[in-house]
C-alpha cells in the first residue's frame, strides 16, 4: 500500500468450521496493515488461512460516499455497526472472520512513532458480540503500524487534543495532523514512509455462545483477551525491533 512493506505472520491455524472476530491493534493513522492484509491478497491471507473470508469493519459514513462506497465494498469492507457484523457472524457453517480495529478513530490520535498505546481497557462491545455469536476471538498486533507517519504532538489535556476529540465526537472520525513523505521527495508529504509492517495473528481464544452474558463473564473474557494480546506482543516484539523492556500500555 503506497510503498508500505506488509507481512502477515501466522502463529496458529484457524479452523474454517468456526467464525472469528479478529481484534486489530493498534489502529495507526490509516489502518494500513489491516487493509493490506485482510482486504487484499497481497500478503497471502487465503493461503495462510484457507477456508476463511475476512471482512474489515469501517465507519458507516464512508459507505455514503458515491463510488468510494463501491470500491471499499469490493475490497470486503462492511460498516462498523452491530447489525452488519452480526449478519456476517450468523453464518452457521463458519468460515467468516470479522476484523475490528478495536481502538477505532480515537486511537488514531495516539498513533505516534515509537508508542504502543492500545485503547482497549473499556472496549467490551466486541467481546459481547463474540459471546452472543460464539465467535472465537483472535488478537492481532501490527508491528510498525505507528511508524508510517509522523504526527503533530497532541498530548491529552492540550488545546489541540481537545479540539480533535471534540471534532471526533461530532463527526465520528478523528483528524490526526499527520505527514510523512512526498511522491518524488522524502522530506514532506502525505505518502507513508517506506517502512515494514509485520501483522502478527495470534492464537484463537475459544468462546462459548451465550445470548445474554453476565457482566462478570464479559469482564473475565475481556481480561483474558487483554492478557493474550499482551503475551502476543511480548512474545514477538524482539523479532521486530522493539526493546525487551517495552510493554503495551492499555488506555
Amino acid at each position: 500500500m503506497f510503498s508500505v512493506f506488509p507481512q502477515l505472520v501466522k502463529t496458529a491455524d484457524l479452523d474454517p468450521r468456526h467464525n472469528y472476530i479478529l481484534g486489530f491493534h493498534p489502529h495507526g493513522v490509516l489502518v494500513a496493515g489491516a487493509f493490506t492484509n485482510f482486504c487484499t491478497y497481497a500478503t497471502g491471507f487465503p493461503q495462510l488461512f484457507p477456508g476463511l473470508t475476512s471482512y474489515l469493519l469501517m465507519l458507516p459514513l464512508w459507505f455514503r460516499v458515491p463510488f468510494f462506497r463501491d470500491y471499499i465494498m469490493c475490497a470486503g469492507l462492511i460498516p462498523s455497526d452491530k447489525e452488519s457484523a452480526s449478519y456476517v457472524l450468523r453464518k452457521r457453517r463458519g468460515g467468516r472472520a470479522v476484523v475490528i480495529a478495536v481502538g477505532g478513530a480515537p486511537e488514531a490520535l495516539d498513533a505516534h512513532p515509537g508508542t504502543f498505546n492500545v485503547l482497549l481497557a473499556n472496549k467490551k462491545g466486541f467481546i459481547k458480540m463474540a459471546m452472543e455469536h460464539g465467535a472465537h476471538l483472535v488478537p492481532v498486533f501490527s508491528f510498525g503500524e505507528n511508524e508510517l507517519y509522523d504526527q503533530v504532538e497532541n498530548p491529552r489535556g492540550t488545546w489541540l487534543r481537545w479540539i480533535q476529540e471534540r471534532l471526533q465526537s461530532i463527526m465520528g472520525i478523528s483528524l490526526p495532523l499527520f505527514h510523512a513523505r512526498g511522491i518524488f521527495q522524502y522530506s514532506f508529504g502525505l505518502m507513508p514512509y517506506r517502512r515494514p509492517i509485520y501483522t502478527v495473528v495470534g492464537r484463537p481464544i475459544k468462546v462459548e455462545k451465550k445470548q445474554k452474558p453476565t457482566a462478570e463473564e464479559l469482564d473475565a473474557l475481556h481480561q483474558l483477551y487483554m492478557d493474550k494480546l499482551s503475551n502476543l506482543f511480548d512474545e514477538h516484539k524482539g523479532n521486530y525491533g522493539v526493546d525487551k523492556d517495552v510493554h503495551l500500555n492499555f488506555v
